[in-house]
């Protein structure tokens, strides 16, 4: 009963019953038309051919036309209409407008380091053009100044992270989709507000969505009041848009320029094994210390002038500047940001890059394998030229429909040759990518849709850095512990529940 009563007095469920009112006021207004039907059902039909025409023509990816045209045939009086309410994929074009000024400062801020890129191609013409993608099309230089720390859980990150914490002087930077407190924020937070009250300069940044049911509602005041500069990101209003779409699933933290964590951790008990939500969680984060650093500083400073409104001067947050250290050469290191600001879908290029250039072995972990006919393609396509492809995904989901249609992805990879496992002991919530001991990403980017296409994200580039052992190291020590599933195995799945999740991997992309 005490459950009901907060969920009750909870924002989320306010904010959530107005957008109800506002559908069911839509609803209700169709209905109203009924009196003219012939003529309104003439003008629905109309909207959603056009809509139709325009999925069908447009840029977005083949799933995602689908799912919707498929739900606009079934509902061809207001489906179209709850398209253009719902269905947009990309920010507004006053957000757009926005941010394109910031955008365009970042990519002058960071084009630097070209020399490293010949280099790179001069060694690897095939790494090369992945680094000059990158660099090209996120704005994103590559470094070599960098030393680069793998944590395999979230406890040793969190470890590390307060201790890290503790040496700033200058400036601690935050931007993380969760926030929930307990032991992990409390701790991290007990540090910022000295560390402010010191004189530090600290900014936090969480996602609205990703913190509406962690947080009290007006957090952000709570923490400015304690002297720590807050903004939330995209906040959820009771009102029907598509720029719900998008959120700020990036993990970022930036201490003096010259440190910097990110990876898939949030600030949350369950990703430190402090409380136990869906068994153990294995999660894997990275510290970057030198000149990689610069990235994620310009990154975390981009979303938080466009949130702010102002215009800072980025020169001033340099590694140099506070941490001027020179690190042992331990191959290159390049973060990298995406975005649904452009048609540019840089995580998933990153990805088919690494797949079409393996020559031994792909090593993925994921939550989520909900991957379009490209990644499939791709997978499916490595694993039939005799490449090691292995997925490790959760054996205990967090949402059992998206877990459901993880599994319907499962028939395809097998019967091409593909080893997946699922990790026994809980859910497995690291986003890697290791290939040929060469090649390594880790960051936030899932494999699905919202992720790929709608969110903003980040990840770090690795080549030829020692910290790819690590990591596959811990890919293995996984997998030991992970049930391979056999295509044997898979094809005696019941009938109901193979149609269930076809039907459910048919809407996939809106998920």
């Amino acid at each position: 009963m005490t459950q009901v009563f907060k969920l009750l007095f909870h924002r989320a469920f306010w904010v959530a019953l107005g957008i109800l009112v506002q559908a069911a006021a839509l609803i209700l207004m169709i209905n109203r038309f009924q009196h003219y039907f012939v003529y309104f059902y003439g003008i629905s039909t109309f909207i959603s051919m056009v809509v139709v025409i325009a999925l069908a023509n447009g840029r977005s990816k083949a799933g995602y036309k689908i799912a919707w045209i498929i739900a606009i045939l079934t509902f061809p009086i207001f489906g179209g209409v709850f398209y253009l309410v719902f269905g947009g994929s990309r920010v507004g074009k006053r957000t757009r407008k926005k941010m394109e000024s910031i955008s365009s400062k970042m990519a002058e801020t960071l084009d630097h380091n070209r020399s490293l890129i010949q280099q790179i191609t001069d060694e690897n013409i095939e790494a090369g053009r992945q680094a000059q993608y990158l660099h090209k099309y996120a704005f994103s230089p590559v470094y070599t100044n960098t030393d680069v720390e793998y944590f395999p859980v979230g406890e040793a990150k969190f470890e590390r992270l307060v201790e890290e914490l503790e040496k700033a002087r200058h400036y601690i930077f935050l931007e993380y989709f969760i926030i929930e407190e307990g032991l992990m924020w409390n701790t991290i937070l007990d540090i910022l507000k000295r560390k402010a009250e010191e004189g530090v300069d600290v900014r936090v940044i969480y996602d609205d969505i990703g913190s509406i049911m962690k947080l009290p509602y007006g957090y952000d005041k709570k923490l400015e009041a304690m002297g720590i500069k807050c903004s939330v990101f995209n906040p959820f209003l009771p009102v029907l848009s598509p720029r719900f779409n998008n959120r700020d699933h990036r993990k970022i933290l930036v201490i003096d320029g010259h440190t910097g964590f990110t990876g898939g951790i949030n600030l949350a008990d369950e990703y430190i094994n402090h409380i136990e939500k869906l068994g153990h969680w294995k999660d894997n984060a990275v510290m970057l210390k030198g000149d990689a650093v610069y990235s994620l500083t310009v990154m975390f400073l981009a979303v938080w002038d466009y949130l702010r409104g102002i215009d800072e001067d980025y020169g001033q947050y340099m590694p140099e500047r506070y941490g001027e250290r020179q690190y042992p050469p331990d191959g290159f290191v390049q973060p990298f940001s995406d975005n649904p600001l452009d048609d540019e879908a840089v995580g998933e290029t990153v990805y088919l890059n690494l797949i079409g250039r393996a020559k031994e072995y792909i090593y993925i972990t994921t939550p989520y394998l909900i991957v379009d006919a490209e990644v499939m393609t791709a997978l499916c396509n490595a694993a039939k030229q005799g490449i090691d492809v292995r997925i490790i995904t959760p054996y205990i989901p967090d949402k059992w429909y998206v877990h459901a249609v993880t599994r319907a992805n499962y028939g395809l990879l097998l019967e091409a040759g593909v080893k997946i496992y699922e990790y026994t002991p809980g859910f497995i919530h690291g986003k890697t990518f290791i290939v040929d001991d060469e090649y390594a990403v880790i960051g936030t980017i899932n494999l699905d849709y919202r992720s790929l296409f709608l969110h903003f994200e980040c990840g770090v580039w690795l080549y030829r850095n020692s910290s790819i052992a690590h990591i596959k190291t811990d890919f293995l020590e996984t997998l030991a512990v992970s049930q391979e599933i056999k295509w044997e195995v898979y094809q005696q799945t019941p009938w109901q529940r193979r149609i269930g999740r076809a039907l459910l991997n048919l809407f996939a992309p809106l998920m």
